[in-house]
């Protein structure tokens, strides 16, 4: 049975994929940059426009490291200014679970659900480390090993707050003078390890019940919070094997929570390259990576896993000769903190000597390349067969221009899925759930009858 390809846009936060140096970039804080990605996501009839969200801005040797896009104003209240420019996009926000409280998400998520008639979603995410935590009153009392867990009770308790509200809740009968159904609202109590509050929640029941879960865990953790409560994943694992290997280990989890594979939808986050020709698109996607990986950026990637001021080093020389410093580091907010550096250091020295790498070369060799290169109908054909091939259900893609880096992809890969029948040609539904292929979530709770 051909599979439907799913779609979606994501509008990158702070990370050095978008070459905001590009005479072609827009503006990485104005509406008409976030209006123009997502009307054009909309008119190539993608599933949601992705809003990526960073809580700290990071630094290196103690100042903020602005070789990155270091700023962007907060994801739902951006989200809740598209829904009045868009009409079946989804709009999906990364919020964090260790920062925030559920009650407040809650309402901020049933309120963008109710603007824009069904097209929320919440990426869920955790932060451990105490850099993040500074800016916040409870900063950094959060064990990693604590993270998932909280998540885990936040989404629970979350849903327990949409739960409170019936679907028919709001009568508005001026006959009998009522505006709420009896029983259509009741109370609610949570008590668990991270939360203990109780009340009456202010939002009426969204118009998809929930908004979609999306979640972007990889661990053995992750996976499984991903089995248990996502609608969509948001996967790393861009290449074909790899995304083959994660897509049957999640999928075959799912049956242990009473759920479908259809349930979960898993969409990796990728890129692509354009060329009239094969050989064209390869050499646009070179340029692209060393305009991506400066040699001011090589040498902040490098310093962030030796834990050393490395700008001595020349970026087209070789990779330093000294060990790392695994107790300190220079570079604060930078997820290559969490790995075991010493063994990645190893790794990066023998693949720099396999392959006589200089330190930019390296870096571009080890960070995210680009996915799919190529001529619009090989591009087309790539995708397709990923989807065909249970490697994935669809993608995310991350466009390295704002606002206009999702245009080609539009205008001339998309017409040939539609062509091939994998990709629809308009929307059949109003909210995110339509698109992708989710029932509406119904109150976890006996509704009583009026």
């Amino acid at each position: 049975m051909t599979k439907q390809i799913h779609l979606a846009a994501h509008f990158p936060g702070v990370n050095n994929t978008t070459v905001w140096s590009d005479p072609a970039s827009g503006s990485q804080i104005d509406f008409d940059s976030f209006r123009h990605l997502a009307q054009t996501a909309e008119r190539g009839k993608f599933d949601f426009f992705f809003l990526a969200e960073g809580l700290r801005l990071r630094e290196a040797k103690g100042r903020i490291h602005d070789l990155d896009v270091v700023g962007r104003p907060e994801s739902l209240t951006v989200l809740s200014a598209l829904a009045a420019v868009t009409t079946h996009l989804g709009l999906a926000a990364t919020v964090n679970s260790t920062f925030n409280e559920p009650y407040e998400v809650a309402r901020r998520l049933a309120t963008l659900d109710h603007l824009s008639g069904g097209r929320a979603a919440w990426n869920v995410v955790t932060s451990f480390d105490a850099f993040t935590g500074e800016n916040f009153r409870r900063g950094g009392f959060l064990a990693e090993a604590d993270r998932y867990t909280r998540a885990k009770e936040f989404l629970q308790t979350a849903r327990e707050l949409w739960d409170s509200w019936a679907s028919d809740a709001v009568a508005a009968d001026p006959e009998s003078g009522r505006f709420l159904r009896p029983g259509g609202v009741t109370s609610f109590r949570h008590q668990g390890r991270h939360f203990d509050i109780s009340g009456l929640f202010n939002v009426p029941r969204g118009p998809q019940g929930h908004p979609v879960i999306i979640q972007a865990g990889d661990s053995d953790e992750g996976r499984e919070f991903a089995a248990s409560s996502a609608d969509v994943i948001f996967s790393r694992h861009s290449k074909l094997e790899e995304g083959r290997a994660f897509y049957r280990d999640v999928k075959r989890r799912l049956a242990a929570y009473g759920r479908r594979p259809e349930e979960l939808k898993i969409l990796p986050a990728v890129t692509y390259v354009l060329g009239d020709t094969e050989a064209e698109a390869a050499e646009r996607a070179a340029e692209i990576r060393r305009a991506q990986v400066s040699p001011q950026t090589a040498i902040y990637f490098l310093e962030a896993v030796w834990g050393r001021d490395l700008s001595g080093y020349d970026p087209d020389g070789p990779l330093p000769d000294v060990e790392p410093n695994l107790d300190e580091g220079v570079s604060k907010g930078h997820a290559a903190f969490r790995r075991d550096r010493g063994e990645l250091v190893a790794k990066w020295r023998a693949l720099a000597e396999e392959k006589n790498l200089s330190i930019r070369e390296l870096a571009i060799e080890v960070s995210a390349p680009q996915t799919f290169i190529g001529t619009p109908r090989s591009v087309a054909d790539e995708i397709d067969h990923f989807v065909q091939t249970d490697a994935a259900d669809g993608f995310i893609f991350v466009p390295h221009l704002t606002p206009g880096g999702l245009d080609d992809l539009v205008d001339k890969v998309v017409p040939l899925l539609q062509e091939k029948g994998v990709f629809r040609t308009d929307y059949t539904g109003p909210t995110l759930r339509d698109h992708l292929g989710l029932a509406p979530r119904t109150p976890n709770r006996t509704e009583e009858t009026s």
